[in-house]
């Protein structure tokens, strides 16, 4: 089975990121092929940057004919309508792979996320996959998406502080993380704060072998219909 990860903005250390994670969780009989956007913004923070990315997007999508699925990593679920329509294979937002992972393994759960102007985006989201009722919170850490590349470990405070106030705050039961550069800390922060923490590519990931397992496609008829 080939899976695509693939990174809608231009950075490729992000990339590498997201291909290590998806790496870890895919089962050995799977090949990730982890790519990024070549044109377009090296960040994704807002409906601005979710509009400018799509173009690249889809050119790096019809690079790889010959994957089983596609797994889109922006939080933002980015272009996931358009490749759905563009393509037959299973087609998963990262966002919305990881609130089914957490409306499954809790009651309800918080979302951390980068910055403010993101929240309006991914709340809308929420209410359009029905799961709006199972999220306490959506909460900013205010930490630019590349800041998340350098390995502050002021970076990584704000994380945890944000997670803690959930906790304490809107009693939460699961943390789903926000943003595709963090998917390199689900293991550490779960076990550092007793509960889920949900990455979406490892999500993503694992409901794509899933679905190509069970041989289902994109359904043609209707949304996703190219004609």
């Amino acid at each position: 089975m080939k899976i695509l990860v693939i990174n809608p903005n231009t950075t490729t250390s992000m990339t590498d990121k997201i291909a290590t994670a998806a790496r870890d969780i895919a089962r050995p009989d799977t090949e990730i092929i982890a790519a990024n956007s070549q044109e377009g913004p090296a960040s994704i923070q807002g409906f601005l940057d979710v509009a400018t990315c799509i173009p690249g997007l889809l050119a790096e999508v019809s690079r790889h004919p010959d994957v089983d699925a596609i797994v889109i990593a922006c939080f933002d679920d980015t272009g996931v309508d358009a490749v759905r329509t563009l393509v037959k294979v299973p087609v998963l937002g990262i966002g919305e792979a990881a609130y089914h992972a957490a409306s499954i393994v809790a009651n309800k759960f918080s979302v951390i996320t980068t910055l403010s102007r993101s929240i309006p985006g991914l709340e809308n989201n929420l209410m359009r996959y029905g799961l709006h009722q199972k999220c306490v919170r959506v909460r900013a850490t205010d930490i630019p998406v590349l800041k998340l590349e350098e390995g502050d470990p002021a970076t990584l405070f704000k994380i945890r502080s944000e997670i803690r106030e959930s906790i304490e705050q809107d009693n939460t039961e699961a943390i789903v993380l926000g943003c595709a550069g963090m998917a390199d800390l689900m293991a550490q922060l779960s076990e550092e704060f007793g509960l889920p923490v949900i990455d979406g590519v490892a999500a993503g990931v694992t409901f794509a072998e899933a679905l190509v397992n069970n041989r289902l496609s994109t359904s043609k008829i209707g949304a996703y219909s190219a004609d």
